[in-house]
C-alpha cells in the first residue's frame, strides 16, 4: 500500500539534482575526457555520393602515413557485417561490389596515435565509386522505378480500422481536408558520438556516450563474433541524446570495436561535429493528407489519415517509430471512426530513428492545425472544441482501447485556460493587434496523447531491472539498466530509493548503466525510466528494508507492522536508532542487504491487422497556450508567451518536471520555426551550428508558465507516468497554430521559417 502525500518526505519535494555538483565543477567524466595508455583515434572513411556502387577500395597510402595503426574495411570483421536493431539492412562497413546508399555510410575506418594523424589518413584511403541514380523524395521512392533496397521502397506500411469511416463522413456537417508536411530534425546534443573501446584478455569493455547500452550489448559480439559475455558495456557519463543515441551508438561501437580487435590498443572513437550530422539519425519528415468530419456543435464524427514516412537509406527505428505515428495520428480526442494509413518509404538520404516524441509530434501538429480550422469554420472557440472531443475515463482511444483510470485529459485543458488566463489574454493580444500595424500576435493551443513506454510493439523489450546494495555504513548503491543523458533521472531514481528505504536522499548513489550488473532492460526511451527503472527499483529497496524491519524487530521486541523507516531513522512507537546502525547490525548478523526488481509490461492485447487494442500501458496527456508574434514584413515569428498542463501521474521531482518541460518547449519551438536542415543532392549542408539554427536564451519566451495534474496511474512508482517526450509534443503545433491565427493563413509546414512564413503572407 502507497504512503499517503502527507506522509512522503523525499517524493514530491523540491530536491537538489544528485549530480549537479559534478557538472557545474566539470568533474563529469565525458567520452573524450577517458585517457588510457597507449590510446589510439578512430576517424571514417564516409561515401561520397547518395548512391554509387563501390568499385574499389585502396588502403595502401592511408597505411604508409606515420602513426596509423589500421585501415580497415568490410573484408576485416571477423563477424557480420550487418547492423540494425529492429531490419538488419544496414552493413558495418560497405564491401567492393555494394552499394553506398547515403553520405554517411562508411567504406573504411582508421586507427592512429592521433586524431589529427587519423583524419588525414581517412582523407588518403582512394574509394573508387560508380556513381548511380539517387531518390531523393517520398513521391521518386513511391515510384518504385529506382530501388533504394532489393526488397522495395516501401519498408513497411500499417493501418487503423476503427468504426464505419463512410457513415462517419455521411453523418458530418462539416468536412475538412488538407495536406500537411513535417521536415526533418537535428538532434543537437552538446556532446557528439563517442565510443571508446578497450581489448581485455577475456573480450573487450565499451564506454560510450549512450541511451541504450543493451543494443550496443548485441552489437559488438556480432561484429566481432564474440559470445556476449566477452563483451561489457559500461555508459560513460553523456551530454545529452533526445533519441539521438539509441540505436547509433551501436554503429559506433561495432566501428570503433573492429579498431580495437585488430590494434590490441584501446580506440577513441569520438566523432566531430560535421561527421555527426551527417552520418546519425534525424526526426523523420512525414507528408500526411487528413480528412476529418464534424457535427455542427463541434463532435468529431470522423478521421482518415495518408501519411509516409521518409525513413532515408536504412530502417534503423523506423518501423517503431511509425507504429507511435499510427496510434498518434488521430491526437488526443474521443472519435467513433477512423482510418490510418502509413508507409515508411526508403530515400537515398540521411537515416531517420529515434528523436523526442518519437514519430508524433509531425501527426500531432496535422491532426491540431485540423481541429483549429474546424473552431474556426464552426466558429467555436478552440479550446471548447478540444473540450467537446477530449478523452476521459469510459473513451476509447483511436485503437478502441478503454481508459479506466489515469486519464487527465480534461483537466490538463481546464488548468491551461486558468494559467493563461485564456479570456483576457485573447483581449489582450486583440488590442495588440489593433495597435500594431505591421506586428501581429496570435494565440495557438494544442492538446496531446502520449502512450507511455513501447506500447504493445515493443512488448519484448518492455522490461526493467535493478541492483540495489545497501553498504555497512548505511550508504546505497543503485544499478540500473535504463541511462541518465541529462534528463534527471538519476534524481527521481534516488529520491524513489530513498522515500522507499527510509535513508536520506544523500546517501543514495544512482550509478552509471553497466551491463555487468543488470540484465537487459530495454531502451531508455519513450518516457519510460521513472515507471520500468522507478518500479524496479522500489522493488528492490522493500526487499531491503523488509529484512532490516525484521531485524529492528527482534532486536527490540516490538511488532513488525509498528515499525517505520523514514529519513534515515528506523522507529516504533517506543524504540528507534539510525539506518546506519540497524545496517551495521544487519551486516554483523549476516543479513544481506543486496537485492534485485524487475519490472515487466502488462500483457498488452493488440491486433496488427486492424491497429485495434490496447496500444500502450498508458498514457500522459497535456495541453498548451502560447502567444506569438509575427513581423509581417520580414516573416520572422518570436514566441512571447507560453502557459502549459501536463498529466505526469504523480509529480515525484517537481523541480526535475519544470527542468524536462522548459527544455522540451525550447526543443519543439526550435522544430516550429527555427531548425532547418538543408540537402544538395542528399548531401546536408546545415552540418554544424554555424549553419543550422537552434533557439538560443534570446529567442525564449518571456515566461514560460506550467502546471501539472496529478491524475495517478496505480501501476507507477507512487502514481507517476512520464514526462520526457511530452514536454516537447505540444509545442510545434501549437506555435503553428499561433502563427496562423496570427496571419490569418493556415501554416501546413514545419519548421515555419522565417521564408515560409513571409511568403504565406504575401499569397494572395
Amino acid at each position: 500500500m502507497e504512503p499517503k502525500v502527507s506522509e512522503l518526505t523525499t517524493i514530491g519535494k523540491r530536491v537538489k539534482r544528485v549530480d549537479a555538483i559534478q557538472k557545474v565543477k566539470g568533474e563529469s567524466k565525458f567520452i573524450a575526457d577517458y585517457e588510457f595508455k597507449g590510446m589510439l583515434y578512430g576517424a571514417l572513411v564516409l561515401s561520397k555520393y547518395a548512391r554509387a556502387r563501390v568499385k574499389n577500395i585502396n588502403t595502401d597510402k592511408a597505411k604508409e602515413l606515420k602513426g596509423v595503426k589500421a585501415v580497415l574495411t568490410y573484408e576485416d570483421i571477423p563477424g557480420e557485417n550487418q547492423l540494425g536493431e529492429v531490419v538488419e539492412d544496414m552493413p558495418c562497413l560497405v564491401p567492393i561490389g555494394e552499394e553506398v546508399r547515403y553520405f554517411g555510410d562508411v567504406v573504411a575506418i582508421v586507427a592512429a596515435e592521433s586524431q589529427q594523424i587519423a583524419n588525414v589518413a581517412a582523407q588518403a584511403v582512394e574509394v573508387e565509386y560508380e556513381e548511380l541514380p539517387p531518390i531523393l523524395s517520398i513521391e521518386e521512392s513511391l515510384k518504385n522505378d529506382v530501388k533504394v533496397h532489393e526488397s522495395g521502397n516501401i519498408l513497411t506500411s500499417k493501418k487503423i480500422r476503427k468504426g464505419n469511416i463512410e457513415n462517419g463522413f455521411s453523418n458530418s456537417d462539416v468536412i475538412i481536408e488538407d495536406d500537411f508536411f513535417a521536415d526533418y530534425q537535428e538532434h543537437a546534443y552538446l556532446e557528439t558520438q563517442g565510443i571508446l573501446a578497450i581489448p581485455e584478455s577475456n573480450g573487450m569493455t565499451i564506454y560510450g556516450s549512450m541511451q541504450c547500452p543493451y543494443y550496443v550489448q548485441n552489437a559488438v559480439p556480432r561484429i566481432l563474433g564474440i559470445p556476449m559475455n566477452s563483451v561489457r558495456i559500461v555508459q560513460s557519463d553523456t551530454g545529452g541524446a533526445f533519441g539521438g543515441k539509441e540505436d547509433v551508438p551501436s554503429y559506433v561501437a561495432a566501428q570503433c570495436a573492429l579498431l580495437a580487435y585488430h590494434t590490441k590498443k584501446p580506440v577513441l572513437l569520438s566523432y566531430s561535429r560535421e561527421v555527426d550530422v551527417q552520418f546519425t539519425s534525424k526526426r523523420h519528415p512525414i507528408k500526411s493528407h487528413y480528412k476529418v468530419g464534424f457535427k455542427k456543435d463541434g463532435k468529431l464524427m470522423a478521421i482518415e489519415v495518408n501519411a509516409h514516412m521518409d525513413i532515408g537509406a536504412y530502417a534503423t527505428l523506423s518501423p517503431i517509430v511509425m507504429y507511435r505515428s499510427l496510434v498518434h495520428a488521430a491526437g488526443a480526442y474521443d472519435v467513433p471512426n477512423v482510418k490510418v494509413d502509413i508507409d515508411g518509404v526508403y530515400t537515398n538520404k540521411v537515416p531517420c530513428g529515434a528523436f523526442r516524441g518519437f514519430g508524433s509530434p509531425q501527426v500531432l501538429f496535422a491532426i491540431e492545425s485540423i481541429m483549429d480550422e474546424a473552431a474556426k469554420r464552426l466558429e467555436i472557440d478552440p479550446m471548447d472544441l478540444r473540450l467537446e472531443n477530449a478523452l476521459k475515463v469510459g473513451s476509447r482511444t483511436s485503437t478502441d482501447h478503454l481508459l479506466t483510470e489515469s486519464v487527465g485529459a480534461i483537466e490538463t485543458i481546464m488548468h491551461a485556460i486558468k494559467i493563461s488566463d485564456y479570456e483576457n489574454l485573447k483581449k489582450s493580444v486583440s488590442e495588440f493587434n489593433s495597435r500594431n500595424r505591421f506586428k501581429k500576435r496570435g494565440i495557438g493551443v494544442s492538446h496531446i496523447i502520449y502512450g507511455v513506454a513501447l506500447g504493445a510493439a515493443g512488448q519484448l523489450l518492455d522490461a526493467a531491472g535493478a541492483l540495489v546494495q545497501v553498504q555497512r555504513d548505511g550508504s546505497v548503491n543503485v544499478h540500473v539498466g535504463n541511462t541518465e543523458m541529462g534528463q534527471g533521472m538519476k534524481t527521481v531514481l534516488a529520491m524513489i530509493a530513498a522515500e522507499t528505504l527510509g535513508q536520506k536522499l544523500e546517501k543514495i548513489s544512482v550509478e552509471n548503466t553497466d551491463t555487468s550488473y543488470v540484465q537487459d532492460s530495454g531502451p531508455t526511451v519513450a518516457s519510460r525510466a521513472t515507471l520500468f527503472s522507478g518500479n524496479a527499483v522500489k522493488e528492490a529497496c522493500e526487499t531491503i528494508k523488509a529484512k532490516i524491519i525484521t531485524v529492528f524487530s527482534k532486536i527490540k521486541n516490538v511488532d513488525e507492522e509498528t515499525v517505520s523507516i523514514k529519513d534515515g531513522i528506523i522507529f516504533s512507537p517506543d524504540e528507534k536508532m539510525t539506518f546506519e546502525e540497524i545496517v551495521r547490525i544487519c551486516y554483523d548478523s549476516n543479513v544481506d542487504l543486496i537485492s534485485n526488481g524487475w519490472f515487466k509490461s502488462p500483457k498488452l492485447h493488440w491486433d496488427p491487422k486492424t491497429g485495434l487494442g490496447e496500444a500502450y500501458l498508458t498514457y500522459a496527456y497535456a495541453t498548451q497556450v502560447v502567444v506569438v508574434e509575427v513581423d509581417l514584413l520580414t516573416g520572422k515569428t518570436s514566441v512571447v508567451n507560453a502557459f502549459t498542463s501536463h498529466d505526469v501521474g504523480k509529480a515525484l521531482n517537481p523541480v526535475g518536471l519544470t527542468g524536462q518541460v522548459e527544455g522540451g518547449f525550447v526543443q519543439g519551438m526550435g522544430y516550429a520555426v527555427y531548425e532547418e536542415i538543408k540537402m544538395r543532392d542528399g548531401k546536408i549542408l546545415t552540418d554544424n551550428f554555424s549553419t543550422y539554427m537552434i533557439p538560443t536564451i534570446n529567442d525564449i519566451p518571456q515566461s514560460i508558465k506550467m502546471d501539472f495534474v496529478e491524475d495517478e496511474f496505480s501501476q507507477g512508482p507512487f502514481g507517476a507516468k512520464g514526462i520526457g517526450e511530452p514536454s516537447l509534443m505540444p509545442t510545434p503545433a501549437a506555435i503553428a497554430n499561433g502563427i496562423s491565427n496570427a496571419i490569418g493563413k493556415r501554416v501546413k509546414r514545419i519548421p515555419a521559417t522565417q521564408e515560409y512564413v513571409l511568403n504565406l503572407i504575401e499569397e494572395e
